[in-house]
């Protein structure tokens, strides 16, 4: 059966769903017409460049250098704070958006996608695109890139060209045309550890390396050769999966801090735990597998889990299951990270007691979905524990949840 893929990428992701968000809220600015980026704080050592607007791009500002270079590029450069609530909420009504043209949908990161379809032909893929991309505009005020081709790579590469809101075609009779004419660079896959090995073999177009020696790329490179050496024939047999069910919830944190005693880990995991659980009740999901992992001041990491003895998303449990293994796991050095996941899924829309629950934690379910209510109408910290009454740490922790957009890599 032959298949059409369609990769949908949206253009600078974070800066044009908080400037779409900024709008609907009545501000009075467009940050994509202004030199802006999305950008972290540094005193929180999240001080990088996340997303830019074009006029910033003019300034030759880039993506994950340090504010304090973007600044030296550009003095007046507008920096807007990163929301990934708001960006996990956008992500997903522009997937179920997605779904209505075909159920087969399959998440590549946050602002990624592919999309599957078995019954169009090529001319009818690519009005379908246009219609796409248009109708996001109108009804979501941001862009898309659409790439469209056979499979998922060659989707993902015609994606990738000329950008923004544009919609591009890259089939198997098209690569010799657009695809070997490109700087080897722009393949997926070779980054910049990579480009300077192919030049020095004489290596600098896409083209170059599907017609270098296959025997050279593969003793040179090993695996990773093999790898992008096919990826320029435009090679690609990975599986479509899309995402039916979500396995598992993951939420971390870098501080502010390097973290030294027990009582102030203990308040850090609260805040994730709080923003972990309430994502797993928002699913209407439970879970009965509990992690926490720490990466301490000179990036040596460690984890540990447990399996509950019942199913639950009440944050009041996790949180003592959690703090119980971090004890255990600790060795005392400062720590520079934190993160907590759950996993063993299952769905509670309805849920029975368990023998081995008590009373306190039965009160405690309910409890939680009252806060839930109230901070989804009111904002995040409309209600919050009283450890973090009048401190300096965040009630609710965490960026976007990995486990849900997977990052990028070689697995297409």
């Amino acid at each position: 059966m032959k298949q059409i893929i369609m990769h949908i990428d949206v253009n600078s992701a974070f800066l044009s769903w908080t400037s779409a968000y900024e709008m609907q809220m009545g501000i009075d600015r467009d940050i994509r017409k202004v030199p802006s980026v999305i950008g972290g704080n540094e005193k929180n050592r999240h001080g990088i460049v996340l997303a830019k607007s074009m006029s910033a791009k003019k300034f030759k500002i880039q993506t994950g250098e340090s504010l304090l270079e973007a600044r030296q590029k550009c003095p007046n450069l507008l920096v807007v704070p990163p929301d990934y609530r708001v960006y996990t909420r956008a992500s997903k009504a522009l997937i179920e958006f997605l779904k209505t043209f075909t159920p087969d949908v399959e998440i590549f990161s946050i602002d990624e996608c592919f999309l599957r379809f078995t019954d169009i032909n090529k001319k009818e893929a690519v009005k379908l695109a246009y219609k796409i991309k248009d109708i996001v505009y109108k009804n979501f005020g941001y862009t898309v890139n659409i790439g469209i081709s056979e499979n998922k790579l060659l989707a993902k590469q015609a994606g990738d060209f000329e950008k923004p809101n544009k919609c591009h075609t890259l089939f198997s009779d098209e690569i010799k045309e657009k695809l070997w004419v490109l700087p080897v660079e722009d393949l997926f896959m070779v980054g910049r550890k990579t480009k300077p090995k192919l030049n020095k073999w004489g290596i600098y177009t896409i083209g170059d390396l599907a017609n270098a020696d296959y025997k050279l790329i593969s003793s040179m490179l090993k695996s990773h050769g093999r790898l992008i050496y096919n990826y320029a024939w435009g090679r690609d047999d990975s599986m479509f999966k899309p995402k039916d069910s979500i396995k598992s919830v993951g939420n971390s944190s870098t501080l502010k801090f390097d973290v030294t005693n027990t009582e102030t880990a203990h308040i850090i995991l609260l805040s994730l735990v709080e923003m972990t659980a309430w994502r797993l009740r928002e699913a209407n999901m439970s879970c009965r597998v509990v992690s926490v992992s720490i990466k301490d001041k000179n990036f040596k990491y460690s984890s540990k889990q447990r399996k509950l003895l019942y199913f639950t998303n009440c944050t009041r449990d996790i949180y003592i299951s959690i703090c119980r293994l971090f004890d255990e796991l600790w060795d005392n050095k400062p720590i520079r990270q934190l993160g907590v996941s759950i996993s063993d899924l299952e769905y509670s829309h309805k849920k029975q007691i368990n023998i081995f629950q008590d009373e306190l934690s039965a009160k405690n379910e309910i409890l939680d979905k009252t806060v839930d209510i109230i901070r989804t109408k009111y904002g995040d910290e409309a209600i919050i524990r009283g450890v973090f009454a009048n401190s300096d740490f965040k009630p609710l922790l965490g960026g976007y949840p990995d486990d849900e957009y997977p990052g990028m890599s070689s697995i297409l």
